[in-house]
């Protein structure tokens, strides 16, 4: 049976580390992230992360139930970031965009964290506020309530699962990344045009498209069809 997490409250009374580090769950998720961003997936443990604390893997514990409550808090704190500064203007197309591309960049910012993270539901505060943010948006835009849902549905699943997409090439070693990069230049731009007429044609296109993320055009199509379920 899992330990009860500790009020924060509590936890704040509590003596620091040996190095005088004073534990909330902020810090440890911000340790998180960085362990993520430079060992990868396979380096955030709950040891390596105690050591990174100066602090006894159990402490971690009374912030979270396991290591996968960590993950959902390091998900959630990632959605926090994207709505940080955040204000609705009245306009729901523009509105949503700012979110869309609020939410993809905050993902891709930390990739490593991206990749376990994007396909969870955390069902924490930041998560919750941006669900009610979108909803809010399409209701007051005049959506029905069934459209809204709809809308809001494959608003949210597209921007994560293009998060997710450019997130694992940018989890990539540099190496890998590099090499796929230059694919687009080393093997499409040079293949044979009786064969491979309209990637010929593409090509130069191809290899400067074709490495950047194509969330943004994507997001702007799924905004136009949206607009038509408006009345």
């Amino acid at each position: 049976m899992p330990k009860p997490v500790v009020p924060e409250e509590r936890r704040r009374r509590r003596r620091p580390t040996k190095s005088g580090t004073v534990l909330s769950e902020r810090l440890i998720v911000e340790t998180a992230l960085r362990m993520l961003r430079e060992h990868g997936s396979s380096g955030l443990t709950a040891r390596r992360l105690g050591l990174a604390l100066d602090a006894d893997p159990s402490t971690l514990y009374r912030y979270f139930r396991s290591m996968d409550d960590l993950t959902l808090a390091i998900g959630d704190a990632l959605i926090g970031r994207a709505l940080e500064g955040w204000e609705p203007t009245g306009e729901w197309r523009a509105d949503l965009r700012a979110v869309g591309l609020r939410i993809h960049a905050a993902y891709v910012a930390h990739p490593q964290a991206a990749v376990l993270t994007t396909s969870r539901v955390t069902g924490r505060a930041n998560e919750l506020a941006a669900d009610e943010a979108v909803l809010d948006i399409l209701r007051n835009a005049g959506f029905s309530l069934t459209d809204t849902v709809r809308v809001y549905h494959a608003f949210i699943d597209q921007a994560l699962a293009f998060a997710a997409l450019d997130a694992a090439s940018l989890a990539l070693p540099s190496a890998s990344l590099d090499a796929d990069e230059d694919r687009w230049r080393s093997t499409y731009a040079h293949l044979p045009a009786d064969r491979y007429p309209r990637i010929a044609e593409a090509a130069p296109l191809l290899a400067t498209r074709m490495v950047t993320s194509a969330y943004p055009t994507a997001l702007d199509m799924f905004l136009d069809s949206a607009g038509e379920a408006r009345p």
